[in-house]
């Protein structure tokens, strides 16, 4: 029998993904954004997904069949209070009340495990306040925590990408973090293969122009016959001009001073270096101005399928909505290839029994 899952604030289901693909079973999901609840519900036909702000779900009415029935508690709450410099705020504060209502669930259904996914600050700043008052609150439902800040590049993926990782497991015994990958993938070993789309060409569903040339895009395609997602932002005259001032592993320092923007985006104007991991991928890597996401050699920012590629989605997963919804779908997503290792991770100390 598979391990039982429930995922909350589950956004596209980057950790729902990555735990199906180590074998888990994903029984109910909770996402607020009816858009983004959309998508989850297409690549996730199994599971039950309740479309609601989960502050106006009775927990006990929503879980109660759930109690004591479920392995694993998973989810990534927003915690905007633990990012206010010089001002202590606690778990108390109002603005963190999502991350409250995870351990309100972790507290009613009884989990054997939980994972935790946020922003790094939320084990540094303040001197570590919020990590001893996170592991406080756990360790009073009877939790012991493995808290850690994880580089999604350490497992495969083409990205740095760090990110807060807590792991909970009921009892006296930590989980240990998952071993990092002997290899890194490159941005041009993830998305080389999709085909060489100009400023404002490409389809929503398209077929595979070119072979794959690495394991990395062979993994990636396994399952699919369609290139979904792959289709070039339009840019303006004036953006197509400053690109092609740029030539490959450059960025903005090549630009005339008649061309710099005011942007404050770190990497604003640069292009992805083709031998390297791809910079984190945000909500808006459709814009050359907005960060590092210049393709290393065309005229363009990055396609929604380059970023999910470099997100480590496979290809069969297709993004659902308006351009906008699928960027903030890739953009806010934990990388599967991340979360199926964390998974797997779990996997064994579940099958150890102690």
């Amino acid at each position: 029998m598979k391990p039982k899952v429930i995922d909350l604030f589950a956004g596209v289901g980057g950790l729902s993904l990555g735990f199906k693909m180590a074998g888990f079973e994903i029984v109910l999901a909770n996402e607020f954004e009816e858009s983004i609840a959309k998508s989850y519900i297409y690549n996730h036909p199994d599971t039950e997904v309740i479309v609601e702000d989960i502050t106006k779900l009775s927990i006990k009415d929503v879980f109660s069949d759930y109690k004591d029935r479920i392995d694993v508690v998973i989810g990534g709450p927003p915690c905007q209070g633990f990012s206010q410099k010089g001002q202590r705020k606690s778990i108390n504060d109002d603005r963190n009340y999502l991350f409250k209502q995870f351990v309100e669930v972790v507290k009613y259904v009884q989990p054997k495990y939980f994972v935790m996914e946020n922003v790094p600050n939320l084990l540094t700043s303040e001197g570590g306040f919020f990590k001893e008052e996170i592991k406080s609150l756990f360790g009073n439902l009877g939790y012991k925590l493995t808290t850690n800040i994880l580089n999604a590049a350490d497992y495969g993926v083409p990205q740095n990408r760090r990110r807060a990782i807590i792991i909970g497991k009921l009892g006296q015994r930590s989980v240990k973090d998952p071993k990092k990958s002997c290899e890194r993938v490159t941005v041009w070993e993830a998305i080389s293969d999709l085909a060489y789309l100009e400023s404002g060409e490409g389809l929503e569903r398209d077929t595979y122009k070119l072979p794959a040339r690495t394991e990395y895009q062979r993994k990636m395609r396994e399952g699919s016959n369609w290139v979904f997602n792959h289709k070039a932002t339009k840019h303006s005259a004036i953006a197509l001009e400053r690109l092609r001032m740029i030539p490959p592993n450059k960025g903005r320092e090549v630009l005339p001073k008649e061309h710099l923007t005011k942007s404050i985006y770190s990497g604003t104007w640069s292009r992805m270096i083709k031998e390297e991991q791809s910079v984190t991928i945000t909500t808006r890597f459709d814009t050359p101005s907005s960060g590092k996401f210049t393709h290393p050699y065309l005229n363009r920012a990055i396609t929604v399928r380059e970023a999910a590629r470099i997100q480590s989605f496979p290809d069969s997963f297709r993004f659902i909505g308006n351009k906008g919804s699928q960027m903030k779908q890739v953009g806010n997503a934990v990388p599967p290839i991340l979360a199926k290792e964390i998974a797997l991770t779990i996997k064994k100390d579940i099958v150890k029994g102690d």
